[in-house]
């Protein structure tokens, strides 16, 4: 593979970009993969990648469930690609491994040795696979891997905990900005004297449950928890996460948001967690005047969301849950601890 053309690095990456030039990493069609590191850059040994959501769903929609035909794809999208970048969905994952090389100049404040998880996509994160995902099925978002990945200079990691088992704290820190923005946009409501009605789309899946446990934490009036089957309906009951709990087809607008108003809405704050296309217009719905809407899936369309709020005439507040809050690992991490209900549905998710 050639060299970057550039002669130094950059923290952002831009030295890892074989093509097109001028764009950031997790916009390139390819990255470069060498093991040797620049001054400011970590090497990680990697153990188990986490697919996100709306991509794992995506490809088992594409290769109907066929585990070895998903596991092929994977393989040959991290070997063409440099990065686990799905380009139907825009989406990646992350990562945890063993801190392996840490450049002279790197500024992540890890050593050799440490375990952690990188707290950025794996669409800007150069990866080569050196074991073929032989341990992988191709049935679980959670993929065991042995290979490197190449952190940046301007990127973000954290050590595992050691009170929580690495597969748990690895789906935790897939999802942990769901937790902190849900958090900091419930909290300032609060600040103007008002306790929010929070409805949580998808709420019995990861990035979902720590969102409605996150709302609670952060001052929500009400939380409402909408789920699609009577499966994740009674596992959401049973977490006791949500002062209501509704079903309906996110996709259904009018299903939707006639399920959050049975459930005491519309909503304040709705926070959209579901891995499939088509839920703006429902969320959108669902949400009362000047109110605000969060997109935490990668599932979304955000022309649609745009037009959508203009066709329904809907003055609201829309922002792009970017998976990145000040301290967002560690809150995440404490939701896990003190709330039983959301740990359960992780483990159950996990177990499955």
């Amino acid at each position: 593979m050639s060299e970057p053309t550039v002669t130094g690095s950059s923290p952002v990456g831009l030295h890892r970009v074989l093509s097109p030039p001028g764009v950031l990493p997790q916009a390139a069609d390819r990255l470069e993969t060498r093991a040797a590191l620049w001054p400011d850059e970590t090497r990680v040994r990697v153990e188990r990648l986490n697919l996100d959501a709306a991509s794992f769903r995506q490809l088992q929609q594409q290769h109907n469930n066929n585990g070895a035909a998903i596991r092929a794809e994977v393989l040959s999208l991290v070997r063409n690609r440099g990065k686990m970048h799905n380009p139907v969905t825009g989406s990646g994952g992350m990562l945890i491994g063993v801190v392996e090389e840490v450049g002279p100049a790197a500024t992540l404040d890890l050593a050799p040795g440490d375990r952690v998880a990188t707290l950025v996509s794996l669409t800007l994160t150069p990866l080569v696979i050196e074991d073929a995902l032989v341990r992988w099925d191709g049935h679980g978002e959670q993929v065991p891997c042995d290979g490197y990945a190449i952190l940046f200079g301007r990127t973000i990691a954290a050590r595992l905990p050691d009170d929580i088992p690495a597969e748990l704290a690895l789906a935790v820190m897939d999802v942990c900005g769901a937790a902190g923005l849900t958090a900091r946009v419930v909290h300032s409501y609060a600040q103007r004297g008002r306790a929010p009605t929070v409805c949580v789309v998808g709420a019995a899946g990861k990035s979902g449950s720590l969102a409605l446990a996150a709302a609670a934490r952060a001052g929500a009036g009400r939380t409402i928890g909408v789920v699609p089957i009577a499966a994740e309906a009674h596992a959401l009951r049973a977490a006791d996460l949500a002062d209501a709990v509704v079903r309906a087809d996110a996709r259904d607008p009018v299903s939707l948001s006639a399920a959050v108003a049975a459930g005491g809405g519309p909503a304040d704050v709705t926070v959209v967690c579901v891995d499939v296309p088509g839920c703006e217009g429902g969320a959108i719905l669902s949400t009362a005047e000047q109110g605000t809407v969060v997109f935490f899936s990668m599932a979304t369309s955000f022309s649609a969301a745009a037009l959508s709020a203009e066709g329904l005439v809907a003055d609201i507040t829309m922002l792009i849950g970017n998976g990145y809050v000040p301290g967002h690992a560690d809150y995440a991490l404490q939701v896990l601890r003190d709330n039983p209900g959301v740990r359960a549905l992780f483990e159950l998710r996990l177990a499955a």
